[in-house]
């Protein structure tokens, strides 16, 4: 079983019809569906059949009780904290010829707790996954840390996700937080939020060395690499045509960390994460079509 931890939010998507009109109209068609990184990754794990629980927070409010009932139902396990007197996440994201912009409120994710995420261990699980956004505020923060030193003294592999490159690019200390774990993945503008200006493989070698560990980059329409003590691996793939980005990052985790969960090798894992993010992209919205 695989533990994800992180957000669980409203995704208000609006994908834009015209180059966004500001101080005006755009037409663009809207959907109000479950987003969350943690919450995508799970339920993009489910849809591959492989087990999996995800550990986060929501508000007392109707829109929480919807986002667990979408996670029910497609079948993730969930160890979610209902916190009085707070709402639950949202996130309103703005499409347009593949390229998103997203405006956060956290809402009670923020008020995520060690304890959260103990329960969710003490259940059992083979790895645990991180959304970077825990790490990335300072009142989520420490139960991310707690998150992944809990799965290590359990015996649980451990991976982390970037989350976004402009708050990353002011976390001066978001390295050293995650040293020690096994997997780091992230886009190219988090890898160069992270290593600097470079070759991606570059960067990819100077955050492994960093953390202790392995790094993946992802690179769009070019594939993807992995970097580590075994060496580079570098899967390229052909272009696919893209609806919306949304969850693209998220299905991604989700096929590396399955095959890797089964066994796989590293060109493998990552042929998987490409594959999914490929179908990912063609569709609208963060999460596979139940």
């Amino acid at each position: 079983m695989i533990i994800t931890v992180g957000d669980l939010v409203t995704d208000v998507l609006a994908v834009l019809r015209a180059p966004l009109a500001e101080g005006s109209d755009t037409p663009a068609t809207v959907h109000v569906t479950g987003g969350g990184q943690a919450a995508n990754t799970a339920v993009w794990l489910a849809h591959l059949r492989v087990p999996v629980i995800f550990a986060g927070a929501v508000g007392d409010d109707q829109a929480g009780r919807d986002r667990l009932a979408e996670l029910h139902a497609a079948g993730v396990s969930t160890q979610v904290s209902v916190r009085p007197g707070a709402t639950t996440g949202s996130i309103v994201v703005l499409t347009y010829q593949g390229e998103r912009t997203m405006v956060s409120d956290r809402g009670a994710n923020l008020l995520l707790a060690p304890s959260d995420v103990d329960a969710a261990i003490a259940s059992g699980g083979t790895h645990l996954h991180l959304s970077g956004y825990t790490l990335l505020d300072q009142a989520s923060r420490p139960a991310g840390r707690a998150a992944l030193a809990s799965a290590k003294a359990s015996g649980l592999r451990t991976s982390v996700d970037a989350a976004s490159a402009a708050p990353l690019a002011s976390a001066e200390g978001f390295l050293e937080w995650i040293r020690g774990v096994d997997l780091l993945i992230a886009n190219a503008d988090e890898a160069t939020a992270l290593a600097g200006a470079g070759d991606p493989a570059d960067q990819a070698v100077k955050i492994a060395y960093a953390i202790g560990g392995n790094a993946v980059v992802k690179l769009g329409a070019h594939g993807a690499l992995w970097a580590g003590p075994k060496g580079i691996v570098h899967l390229p793939t052909e272009p696919v045509h893209v609806v919306d980005a949304t969850g693209a990052g998220d299905a991604f985790a989700a096929g590396l960390l399955a095959a890797l969960d089964a066994g796989a090798d590293q060109f493998s894992a990552l042929r998987e994460g490409c594959r999914l993010g490929a179908l990912a992209v063609g569709m609208v919205g963060a999460r596979p079509t139940p």
